[in-house]
């Protein structure tokens, strides 16, 4: 009886694990706009009319780019050869990304366990073991928050991660596989570094704690292979041409942006963090070299130390900490020795990720109408960007749009430009005389010859805003009423 409920129990949980990667491949169908979907669309966009030279991707400048990475080029190469759109091709670079992260998983999580029932659990506690207030942001795997990112680089280098730290600890297992099989594991790493920095930090760690925790203790000659491959990694990293890797250790402006990631850590991260320690205290009494645990306090010491000292963009490092915590919780569950503290362990997790579910029950509003959705799960989706696909009857490839940051974040998507960045751009020497550009321009009380000054100075198409931002006013002899969005947005041409 016992043998036939644990069958029951673990095609459960593989039904629930393929259920959420349904629900996430139904909602790349529909690749709901929201974050930093624009810039990556914009990104395609210069890759797709110049693959060698694309310039910057949201302003008219010849300028670097961290967004131009080998996953990017490789999409811009898609685009190009196959004429598909840009949101098509970010649809399968959602696939792609998706499919990476479920074998990864499953693939990393099988080096610690032969349990079937352990690569779905992990699965789930990554996407629902969260906390009971929504927290969205690239490269968490909360389920709402990944079927907002799905198509970002994050998610493929998230997915790329998982793959990497499970061959880490192959080769280490194994006792190396020669010199081939560690540079590609370099190379692996620099891959991950440059498409996306913050979950290459969170690689490394992992990595680093694979090698730490590997027992037996890797020989001197698998050590000098896995430095031959470190070194090949950070050759690539150096050679880059599209941007300088090592030249965004120096950039600034991103501590109060990512204050946020401080805030609220009990609801946002509690029942993880919980369940989590929990579960690593267990596996540290085992084994005081545990790949997870050492994983998880490098993570943690990190984040700690960014909100000690003000460094908050060092928060991004917590999915460092997040993820062999909840990946330890799966496998506490499945292989836990005393059947009283693994039946203990199952039901408080089971109680966990059925309050994970309803915290991100909104989801199912990316893929079911709204009205046909119960009332208090209604109440939690959250409605995307409405986009600015209205615009390309009239706007062209690379004209230039003035307009407010948070249109500035979408319209470049579909191939314009705006006159100042919607997000922050380290490589773009003029950025504040950009921003300063479209405020003054908006700005109450400006004169007539300061906004056409803006527009020439930097070649303005057209304005993009809603009544009452101010400018220039609609009878000006400079502007034409060409068309109106959404919301009453306008679209003015400037002639002349």
């Amino acid at each position: 009886m016992r043998v036939a409920g644990k069958g029951v129990i673990r095609r459960a949980v593989w039904a629930a694990a393929a259920l959420a990667l349904v629900l996430l491949l139904l909602v790349i169908v529909r690749l709901p706009w929201a974050g930093d979907l624009g810039i990556h669309a914009a990104t395609v966009e210069r890759l797709r009319h110049d693959l060698t030279d694309p310039g910057n991707p949201l302003v008219d400048a010849d300028t670097p780019s961290p967004y131009y990475s080998p996953w990017m080029l490789l999409l811009g190469c898609l685009a190009k050869v196959t004429g598909l759109g840009t949101f098509v091709v970010l649809r399968v670079a959602a696939l792609v990304g998706l499919g990476l992260l479920a074998t990864g998983v499953v693939r990393l999580v099988r080096t610690f366990s032969a349990r079937r029932a352990a690569p779905p659990l992990a699965l789930l506690c990554l996407l629902l073991l969260w906390g009971p207030r929504l927290f969205n942001w690239s490269g968490f795997l909360g389920l709402n928050s990944l079927a907002l990112t799905v198509s970002y680089p994050s998610t493929f280098a998230l997915g790329l991660s998982f793959h990497f730290w499970a061959l880490v600890r192959t080769s280490l297992r194994d006792g190396g596989t020669g010199w081939l099989f560690p540079l590609g594991l370099g190379a692996l790493w620099s891959v991950i570094l440059l498409s996306h920095q913050f979950t290459g930090v969170v690689a490394s760690f992992g990595a680093l704690a694979m090698v730490l925790g590997a027992r037996p203790w890797p020989t001197r000659a698998v050590l000098l292979r896995l430095a031959g491959g470190l070194a090949l990694g950070l050759l690539i990293l150096v050679a880059w041409p599209y941007y300088s890797f090592f030249g965004l250790l120096g950039v600034g402006d991103l501590e109060e942006i990512h204050r946020s990631l401080y805030r609220h850590l009990l609801s946002h991260f509690g029942l993880a963090l919980l369940l989590g320690v929990v579960a690593l205290a267990l596996r540290w009494r085992r084994d005081h070299r545990d790949p997870l645990v050492l994983f998880f306090a490098l993570g943690a010491a990190m984040f700690a130390a960014g909100g000690l000292t003000g460094h908050y963009s060092w928060g991004r490092v917590l999915p460092a900490a997040l993820i062999p915590a909840q990946v330890a919780v799966a496998l506490e569950v499945v292989e836990a020795g005393c059947a009283g503290v693994r039946r203990a362990f199952a039901g408080t997790l089971g109680a966990a990720l059925l309050l994970g579910a309803w915290t991100q029950a909104g989801t199912l509003g990316y893929v079911v109408p709204r009205d046909a959705l119960p009332a208090r799960v209604a109440a939690k989706y959250r409605a995307p960007w409405p986009g600015y696909h209205w615009l390309t009857p009239k706007v062209r490839y690379g004209d230039v749009v003035l307009a407010k940051t948070f249109p500035a974040r979408q319209i470049p998507a579909y191939g314009p430009y705006t006159v100042a960045p919607g997000y922050p751009d380290f490589f773009l020497p003029d950025q504040e005389e950009r921003v300063a550009a479209v405020r003054d321009y908006f700005a109450p009380g400006g004169s007539r010859a300061d906004r056409l000054a803006v527009l020439r100075r930097y070649g303005v198409r057209w304005i993009v805003q809603y009544p009452g931002d101010g400018g220039l006013r609609p009878d000006d002899p400079a502007l034409h009423r060409a068309w109106t969005g959404p919301k009453g947005q306008v679209l003015y041409e400037v002639r002349g």
